[in-house]
């Protein structure tokens, strides 16, 4: 019987429709858990790459971007690229500019720090956007109701907010709602930001700065 060193999987459930893709990929997690072996598993699918790795390597045309847990790829990654691919609603990313020590979303300032350029990229999950009475104005276009979760997807009102990693036509602001009371498509609702959660990255680079 061979006892390999290492397992090499290059996306082995890609052929797999969405039920028997979730049953296998538990079945191989707890197989390599029982075995103890290290296995490289190769995928283009986050929720494999963050549910079965331990340590996950982030690459974007051949270079490695980030190599991390997958706890710290989604609260701290490093830049754009991984802050926008990693996290299923992607990340809002918004290029805001700095004035007076703070970066400006429409009514709201975010503290920068004092190295920040005359703008910063705005990096806030879905569910770090919340319902408030001061921040910025989302013009809601389509609701996503899961059961447990719903998601708002609109333009930002104030037309100053640019999308950092889209065009204006496809870049939508996504927020993460209490399914029980979502608005409906076609209203306006305002919204606050968790500065506990709030990512900021240099807006030439790319590159985290806070």
């Amino acid at each position: 019987m061979r006892e390999p060193q290492v397992f090499l999987m290059d996306e082995p459930l890609s052929n797999l429709d969405a039920k028997l893709r979730v049953a296998t990929r538990t079945q191989i997690a707890a197989l390599q858990r029982r075995l103890g072996i290290t296995t490289v598993y190769v995928t283009h699918d986050q929720v494999e790459a963050m549910t079965m790795g331990d340590r996950v390597a982030v690459l974007k045309d051949g270079l490695l971007q980030q190599v991390d847990t997958p706890r710290n790829l989604y609260e701290k990654p490093q830049n754009v690229f991984v802050a926008g691919f990693i996290g299923s609603p992607a990340m809002n990313l918004l290029t805001a500019s700095v004035s007076g020590g703070k970066a400006m979303l429409g009514n709201l300032g975010i503290a920068v720090p004092s190295s920040a350029g005359a703008s910063v990229t705005v990096g806030i999950r879905p569910e770090g956007l919340i319902p408030a009475s001061t921040g910025f104005e989302v013009a809601v276009e389509v609701v996503e109701e899961l059961g447990s979760d719903a998601y708002v997807y609109g333009k930002p009102v104030d037309k100053a907010l640019k999308f950092a990693n889209t065009t204006e036509e496809l870049g939508q602001v996504i927020i993460r709602w209490d399914p029980k009371n979502p608005p409906k498509a076609g209203q306006t609702v305002t919204v606050g930001v968790n500065p506990d959660v709030v990512h900021l990255f240099d807006a030439t680079s790319g590159a985290r700065i806070n």
